[in-house]
């Protein structure tokens, strides 16, 4: 486990922590790698009946570390990158997000896997890949229009415009809006009480109101696929040439 994710286990709650503040937790490839074993360790455990996942006071997720996302790149998506997508669709145990600050890239997208997000009242939520010149993942393209609707989708997906708390409660992404000193105590209240229930019941209901998760994960594919090739597109050479200028 690296330094950046922490992961304990308060009782039947597991608790994944994103942990590196001055970057914004955005995701180095071995934050994935680390998030996809708590993941599928927490399904092959018996003791875990919840798991939730938080950043810190001012970020959830700022999305990929893009310096480490262009140096192993290798012209897709990496593998590590993809593991850590189809853990979170095909995972067993239900998932709380404790969201503050900004919710960036695949730190909104992975939201929309979540069975319960709370977020501070300050959260903002925003996909900006298009600006990249790349397509949304985690089968964002199938579940945001299911969620939101197809014009809110639009919105969010394609012209990149962020949502604030309330807002992301509205189109149903988040449960709850509270002050942001109380999200990670709502959300570990919230992962409490789910783990208290019959857990062979809250699978199988949770089964049945998911769907069909097969399609999710093809649609995790297609993504990548797409995202493989517009990688190489003089579209995304640029983006990422002005992001990176911008920078320095």
């Amino acid at each position: 486990m690296s330094d950046a994710v922490t992961v304990t286990d308060e009782g039947a709650v597991r608790i994944i922590r994103l942990n590196r503040p001055e970057k914004k937790n955005a995701l180095t490839l071995a934050m994935y790698a680390d998030m996809t074993w708590a993941l599928r360790e927490a399904d092959e455990s018996a003791a875990i009946r919840c798991v939730m996942i938080a950043g810190t006071a001012a970020a959830f997720c700022a999305g990929n570390d893009i310096t480490d996302f262009l140096n192993a790149s290798g012209g897709g998506l990496d593998p590590r990158a993809h593991d850590f997508l189809h853990a979170l669709a095909a995972r067993q145990k239900p998932l709380v997000a404790a969201v503050n600050g900004v919710a960036i890239g695949v730190g909104t997208t992975m939201l929309l896997h979540c069975d319960h997000v709370v977020a501070g009242a300050g959260a903002t939520l925003s996909t900006p890949f298009i600006k990249l010149g790349l397509i949304p993942e985690a089968a964002s393209t199938l579940l945001a229009p299911m969620r939101m609707g197809y014009a809110r989708a639009f919105s969010l997906l394609v012209m990149g415009r962020p949502l604030s708390a309330a807002e992301a409660k509205d189109a149903g992404i988040v449960n709850i809006v509270v002050e942001a000193g109380e999200v990670d105590g709502v959300a570990l209240a919230a992962a409490q009480e789910i783990a208290a229930l019959p857990p062979k019941t809250v699978a199988v209901t949770r089964g049945l109101m998911r769907g069909h998760i097969d399609e999710v994960i093809k649609q995790i594919d297609t993504e990548s696929m797409h995202f493989r090739e517009l990688l190489q597109s003089d579209e995304a050479r640029a983006a990422f040439a002005a992001f990176l200028a911008r920078r320095q």
